[in-house]
């Protein structure tokens, strides 16, 4: 199987399973429900929850761990939703479009996507305690899988990241503060998704620190990516506008280094991540490696 056909399957995989993630017989307002629904099912690389997913597999080796990942890979994708559904707000970024339809806010108004976008947060750790309820982690992993959800979604981890992205806007960013924003804004979650992918799959203390930085440099070049694509990227394929970037006066590391540095760095940084991952001496790291070169390469 391809690493694009890999991904495809799944990423129906993860959509079933968020879609089954919020229950029908929960009691509140339909109009939450459809404005959480709404960005959940909105599509989208599904990026995060494959990382769990095969970073389970590797460490484990056995099907069953992507299996007993799945309501972790959920918790992850729904943290992020709620972060964009909260970006695309006219006090943050002032987004129109979001994968290619309007955002939350444009169909649902400002305070229900605030509110569908608190929903899916605290959503996230609902998911992560029945993987333990039902007894597919231990009660060891989901705990520390949760603690590590809060630290590196919350202020000291992607909230923080967004923070100093928001002032960094009001002056000049250095390239340091640069790299401060892109570590914790994107590089957390994507290393958090390595953590708790490893956690399930019952990797050592050590497996799990070369995890957690091969996902700390790969979020790092995933971002700097998404820099490049916003200059020169397909509108159509990225599903959003791009020079966005430029029209808010962002700073970025194409601006701070130039395209081809730019690009250089993010080969760099894939192939430090693949040698850290090679570190955590892995059961079948083939398509941890696969996905680091897939992204290294996208066009969207």
């Amino acid at each position: 199987m391809t690493i694009q056909d890999y991904l495809a399957d799944q990423a129906k995989i993860i959509e079933q399973a968020l879609q089954d993630s919020l229950p029908s017989d929960w009691d509140f307002p339909q109009q939450l429900r459809d404005s959480m629904m709404y960005s959940i099912t909105a599509g989208g690389k599904r990026l995060r929850p494959i990382l769990v997913l095969a970073a389970a597999k590797a460490t484990s080796g056995y099907d069953e761990a992507e299996r007993a990942a799945l309501p972790v890979a959920c918790a992850i994708e729904l943290v992020h939703t709620y972060s964009l559904v909260h970006d695309d707000l006219p006090a943050m970024d002032d987004d129109d479009v979001r994968r290619g339809k309007p955002t939350n806010h444009k169909v649902y108004g400002e305070a229900m996507a605030i509110l569908a976008g608190d929903a899916l947060l605290t959503h996230a750790f609902h998911c992560v305690t029945t993987a333990a309820e039902h007894e597919m982690v231990t009660a060891e992993a989901a705990l520390a899988i949760t603690r590590d959800l809060a630290y590196l979604s919350g202020a000291a981890g992607m909230v923080g990241g967004q923070a100093a992205d928001v002032l960094g806007e009001q002056g000049i960013t250095s390239l340091s503060d640069l790299e401060y924003i892109h570590l914790h804004k994107t590089s957390d979650l994507i290393a958090f998704t390595l953590l708790a992918g490893g956690r399930v799959g019952g990797a050592t203390p050590s497996q799990l620190d070369a995890l957690s930085e091969f996902g700390r440099k790969l979020g790092l070049a995933f971002q700097i990516q998404d820099d490049i694509l916003d200059l020169i990227g397909d509108e159509q394929k990225l599903g959003k506008k791009t020079n966005s970037d430029v029209a808010q006066n962002k700073v970025t590391y194409p601006y701070l280094l130039g395209l081809d540095k730019s690009k250089e760095l993010v080969e760099q940084l894939t192939a430090e991540a693949k040698s850290s991952l090679a570190r955590a001496d892995l059961r079948e790291p083939a398509r941890l490696e696969q996905i680091a070169d897939y992204l290294m390469r996208r066009d969207h």
